[in-house]
C-alpha cells in the first residue's frame, strides 16, 4: 500500500461499511449536513402513567401507513452516529479497503497522558423531545468546541431486533418505538462505557426502512468528548452517572409535531393520517410520560435547540474549562520529563561492537548516499532485531544430530509471534523480522504528527483479530519523544495485548524517550542499538539520524505529510 494511500484525509473511526447504501445511525461526514429533526424512533421511558410497551400495543386500526411491503419509503438521509476528527470537517470520509477488509482511518489524538493512562473523556448527554434537535445542537457544540476528537452516539443505533409479530406491528403502525423495552439498554450501556475508557466498541446499524439492524457494524472509539444523544438519554441511571454534562433541549411542541409531520411524509413516504396517528397514541404520551420528567436531571435546558446560541456557547466554555483540566497534551510534556534518571531495567542495548559502531558511522553520515544508506540500515536492522528475539523467552530442547547423537539446545517458548510496524520508518524493519522469525505475521499502525498541535495521531491500523495471544514485535526506526511508541503500545493495550508481551525494538533512541516509554509501561521491554542523550525542539533526537523515513525513501523532509517521530 503506497504512502500516499496511507495519507489520505482522516475521518470517522470506522469499519465494516457499506458506502453505497447509506443508512442512519452510520457514519457522519459533517459537510454532508444534518437535519434538524431526531429520528422517528424514540427512547427510553418510566411505567405506570405511560403508554404501552412495543409488545403489547393494541391492533385497532384497518389501515397500515406506507411503511409496509407495498411501498418503501426513500433512504433516510440523517447519519449520525462517528467518531470525528476536527480537522475533517470537511474532508470526505477516508476509508482504505483492501482484500475486501475495510480498516478505518482516523487522525486520533492521544487520549492518555504522560504516564500512558487513559484521561477521562468529557461525556455530553443530549436529551430532548422527538424532532426537538438534539443532533442539531450536538453539531452546533462539536463546530463551537474545535478540539480535534469528538465522537457522537446516538440511542437511535440500539433497538431491538424485532420478531415477525412485532415486524407486523411496526409496518402497520403499532409498534411503540417510544418503550424504553423498545432499546437494548445493556448493549447500550457498555458500548458507552467502552467509549468512556477509550476502547473499541462496534455500534450496531440500525435500518428504519426494514426495522432491522444491518449485518455490519460500526468501528468507533472514544474521544476528547463523546456526545450521547436521544430522547430518553437521562432513563438510566447507570449511564446518567457516566455523563458529565446533562443538556436537555426543550422545544416547542407544535414546532415538533410540524418536523415530525414534514419529515415522515416527505422523507419516508408516510401518509399524514398515519404520522398523526403515531404522534397522537405514542409519541406525544411518551414525551409527557417518560421525557419531559427527566428535565429534572439536566444541568442546562436548552430552549429553541440550535437556535439558542447563548445557550451553546456556554456549554461550550464549560467543556473547555474542564478538558483543560484533564489536560490532553502530550509531546512537550514528555520531551521534559525524567531529565536525569537513571536508565530503566526494561531497557536492552545491543552490545557495541566495532561492527554496529562501523554500522552507525554509515547511517548518521549526512553525506551517505541514498543506497549506501539503505544498505548499511538493513544490516543493523538485522542485527538488532536477532538481538530482540534472543530475549525471548526460549525452552530447552534435544534433538538428534546426523551422526546420531543427541544435541541439547533451545527453541522458543511462545508459538504465536507478531511484528507491527510503526508507518512509515518502522514499515523498514519488516523484511528483517519476516527473515529471521519464519511465518512471522505482520500487523500496521499509522501515526503521523499533526503540524498544527503538535501532536501524534492515529490514522490507520490492521492488527490480527487475535492480537492479544501474540508476542508482539512493536518496530519504529527511531525513537525521540516516545510519544509515537506509547500510543502504539496503548493502541496494542486496548486490543487486550498483555504489557509484558510487547518489545519495542528500535535502531536507534533518546533517552528522554526511554524513560518515557518505561515509566508508562514498566513492563514493556524496550531494545535499540544506540541511545542519544538529547532532542532539539523539534523532536528530533541529537546528534541522530536525521529523519530516517525520509532519508530510507528518498522523500523530501519539507513534505508536510511525511513528519513522522
Amino acid at each position: 500500500m503506497s504512502v500516499n494511500q496511507l495519507n489520505a484525509p482522516p475521518s470517522s473511526a470506522s469499519s465494516d461499511s457499506d458506502a453505497s447504501e447509506p443508512k442512519e445511525c452510520e457514519v457522519l461526514d459533517f459537510n454532508t449536513g444534518v437535519h434538524s429533526s431526531d429520528s422517528g424512533y424514540d427512547a427510553e421511558i418510566p411505567p405506570d402513567c405511560c403508554p404501552a410497551s412495543p409488545a403489547t400495543v393494541p391492533s385497532k386500526t384497518t389501515r397500515s401507513n406506507s411503511f409496509g411491503s407495498q411501498l418503501r419509503s426513500p433512504k433516510p438521509r440523517r447519519q449520525r452516529t462517528t467518531s470525528v476528527n476536527q480537522n475533517t470537517i470537511n474532508s470526505n470520509e477516508a476509508i482504505i479497503r483492501s482484500n475486501n477488509r475495510t480498516i478505518y482511518t482516523a487522525g486520533r489524538p492521544p487520549w492518555y497522558n504522560c504516564a500512558g493512562q487513559q484521561v477521562e473523556p468529557f461525556v455530553i448527554g443530549i436529551c430532548g423531545g422527538s424532532a426537538s434537535g438534539k443532533t442539531t445542537v450536538a453539531q452546533k457544540i462539536i463546530e463551537s468546541l474545535d478540539v480535534p476528537w469528538v465522537t457522537l452516539l446516538s440511542m437511535d443505533c440500539f433497538y431491538k431486533i424485532l420478531n415477525d409479530k412485532q415486524h407486523e406491528q411496526a409496518n402497520r403502525n403499532e409498534y411503540n418505538f417510544d418503550h424504553p423495552d423498545a432499546f437494548d439498554l445493556e448493549l447500550m450501556k457498555d458500548v458507552l462505557q467502552r467509549l468512556k475508557e477509550g476502547r473499541k466498541v462496534e455500534v450496531p446499524v440500525y435500518n428504519f426502512v426494514t426495522h432491522s439492524r444491518e449485518q455490519h457494524t460500526k468501528t468507533m472509539y472514544g474521544a476528547n468528548v463523546i456526545i450521547f444523544e436521544g430522547i430518553l438519554t437521562f432513563h438510566s441511571k447507570e449511564i446518567l452517572k457516566m455523563l458529565d454534562m446533562k443538556v436537555f433541549v426543550d422545544t416547542d411542541a407544535d414546532i415538533r409535531l410540524a418536523r415530525r409531520l414534514k419529515r415522515d411524509i416527505q422523507q419516508r413516504g408516510r401518509d399524514l393520517e398515519g404520522v398523526l396517528k403515531q404522534y397522537s397514541t405514542m409519541v406525544k404520551p411518551a414525551y409527557s410520560c417518560y421525557i419531559a420528567p427527566t428535565m429534572a436531571h439536566a444541568d442546562i435546558i436548552v430552549p429553541r435547540g440550535s437556535s439558542n446560541i447563548v445557550a451553546i456557547q456556554l456549554i461550550v466554555q464549560h467543556v473547555h474549562t474542564q478538558l483543560q483540566l484533564r489536560g490532553f497534551k502530550l509531546r512537550e510534556a514528555l520531551a521534559h520529563s525524567y531529565i536525569g534518571q537513571p536508565m530503566p531495567d526494561s531497557l536492552k542495548l545491543l552490545p557495541t561492537t566495532p561492527q554496529v559502531k562501523g554500522l552507525h558511522t554509515f547511517i548518521r553520515n549526512a553525506n551517505t548516499a541514498r543506497d549506501e544508506f539503505i544498505f548499511y540500515s538493513k544490516r543493523l536492522i538485522r542485527l538488532v532485531l536477532e538481538y530482540a528475539l534472543s530475549l525471548l523467552p526460549f525452552r530447552a530442547v534435544e534433538v538428534e544430530t546426523p551422526q546420531n547423537v543427541p544435541y541439547k539446545g533451545k527453541r522458543l517458548a511462545c508459538q504465536k509471534i507478531c511484528g507491527v510496524s510503526i508507518l512509515r520508518a518502522g514499515e523498514t524493519m519488516e523484511q528483517a523480522v519476516s527473515d529471521v522469525c519464519k511465518h512471522i505475521r505482520i500487523g500496521k499502525i499509522l501515526i503521523q504528527t499533526n503540524q498544527l498541535t503538535g501532536e501524534p495521531e492515529l490514522y490507520y491500523l490492521r492488527l490480527p483479530k487475535d492480537i492479544k495471544d501474540y508476542r508482539v514485535v512493536l518496530m519504529d526506526a527511531t525513537v525521540a519523544t516516545g510519544a509515537a511508541a506509547i500510543m502504539a503500545i496503548r493502541v496494542l493495550l486496548d486490543h487486550d495485548v498483555p504489557e509484558e508481551n510487547i518489545l519495542l525494538v528500535s535502531l536507534l533512541m533518546a533517552e528522554i524517550g526511554v524513560h518515557s516509554i518505561a515509566y508508562a509501561f514498566p513492563k514493556v521491554q524496550i531494545v535499540t542499538s544506540a541511545l542519544d542523550p538529547e532532542i532539539n525542539e523539534k523532536f528530533y533526537v541529537i546528534p541522530g539520524i536525521g529523519n530516517f523515513g525520509d532519508r530510507y525513501f528518498g522523500t523530501e523532509p519539507t513534505d508536510p505529510n511525511l513528519l513522522f517521530e
